[in-house]
């Protein structure tokens, strides 16, 4: 394959620089640059799976004052919420809006907070909730909106109650949408119920595509939007650094992946012996025959992310089964990847094509044979020019700043047409 360099790369911007102060609402508008983008395909579900005014918007007229029930902001161990949570209020608070985090005081949570005290926003523990709902009643009523997350414990009945009280907005934040999906073809599920959905007026999901149609037809959702993870260009940029594996690949065990793996890595490391390659992450078993020249890595700090990538000259990517049912669900480690300039090897899954164009930013590979070519041919131009055109793609439409922003205008949308049925 041979890409074309005439191709241009926007939103090579520099890294950005955040402000430190705790529990202050920062009065400056953060606004990104323009960007300019190919037009694309649209998605086939009933909402376009492409964010939704990824042209960041102008800050609201006066500050929102948000509240967020979230698994956890204070600890990024064992869970994926924590960094999505933490880009967005450092964002949202830099549009001037006052975030509030509410966070359940967990002991495997507390043991491990890699994060105490964000330096942006306000976030508070609580115990329990019914302490929840006595401390923080007037709160919640009196924002402008209200967002309960996917895996909070009690999230059903902290539900109910957000949208019995809440005067503003009510939304639910699933970060695991596909998960969420199944478990409740089978019954409610701790943190939400069937009967629920209806009564958030707004379903934000990690997942596009048909699942927000389906979100709308089949659960009754009022309005179903997407929020993807998105990715803090703070912590993951290029970096100079020595490339010490040809492929690489981060990610817990889990079975579903696994003949992925050994398909799109293992096999190939079997079959080039000159060839280095890498695994990070834990609770892969015992039983699996690493060959002699994979290197593993049990652990991996978040910390050391950004340095894995680019030691890289390919990462792969490997999607969960129910993602891949689903379609239209890119992982956080996709985007930090990409704002690394690691050039992206991936699976294939519906709508991949909505957020890297094939061939052009992102490599996809069916067999072993394809990962050999793909690692083995491309030139060293070309794969700059990959991990060059992923980069300005992920910076152009997949920062927290657009997140924050796209949120935003869910937000004003509904208020509008609050104040206009009032």
């Amino acid at each position: 394959m041979r890409l074309n360099p005439s191709s241009k790369c926007p939103g090579l911007e520099g890294i950005p620089s955040f402000g430190n102060s705790r529990e202050q609402v920062i009065e400056s508008v953060v606004a990104l640059p323009r960007i300019h983008r190919r037009m694309r395909p649209k998605s086939n579900g009933s909402h376009s799976s492409r964010p939704q005014s990824s042209a960041v918007s102008l800050s609201a007229p006066k500050p929102l004052k948000l509240v967020i029930l979230g698994l956890s902001i204070t600890s990024s161990w064992g869970n994926g919420h924590a960094t999505t949570y933490r880009g967005l209020v450092r964002e949202l608070s830099a549009r001037g809006h006052e975030v509030l985090f509410l966070e359940r005081d967990l002991e495997w949570y507390a043991k491990n907070r890699d994060l105490p005290k964000p330096p942006y926003g306000r976030t508070i523990l609580y115990r329990s909730l019914a302490g929840l709902q006595r401390r923080f009643a007037t709160t919640v009523r009196e924002a402008d909106c209200v967002i309960v997350g996917s895996y909070v414990q009690d999230g059903a009945a902290i539900g109910r109650w957000v949208t019995h009280i809440a005067e503003g907005v009510t939304a639910f934040y699933d970060i695991d949408t596909p998960v969420t999906l199944a478990r409740l073809e089978h019954g409610d599920i701790d943190y939400l119920s069937r009967s629920l959905i209806p009564r958030y007026q707004l379903y934000l999901s990690f997942t596009g595509g048909p699942t927000l149609r389906r979100l709308e037809k089949h659960f009754g959702s009022p309005m179903a939007r997407p929020l993807y993870c998105s990715v803090d260009p703070a912590l993951y940029h290029p970096q100079t650094t020595e490339l010490k594996w040809d492929l690489g690949y981060m990610g817990t065990y889990s079975d579903d992946r696994q003949p992925a793996l050994d398909r799109l890595l293992l096999e190939p490391a079997d079959r080039w012996s000159e060839g280095r390659f890498v695994v990070a992450g834990p609770q892969f078993p015992k039983r699996i025959k690493w060959p002699p020249n994979v290197k593993r890595i049990v652990h991996l700090s978040p910390a050391r992310h950004r340095a894995f990538y680019n030691a890289q000259r390919f990462t792969l990517n490997l999607t969960r089964t129910r993602m891949i049912e689903a379609g239209y669900s890119p992982s956080v480690r996709l985007f930090e990847a990409a704002a690394c300039g690691t050039p992206i090897i991936s699976d294939y899954w519906e709508g991949l094509e909505e957020f890297f164009q094939p061939d052009e930013e992102i490599l996809i590979a069916r067999s072993g044979k394809d990962t050999l070519r793909h690692v083995k041919t491309l030139s060293e131009a070309d794969r700059h020019l990959l991990g060059e055109r992923a980069r300005a793609r992920v910076m152009a439409e997949h920062t927290a700043k657009h997140r924050a922003a796209q949120l935003e205008n869910y937000v004003l949308e509904l208020l509008s047409k609050q104040a206009t049925v009032a």
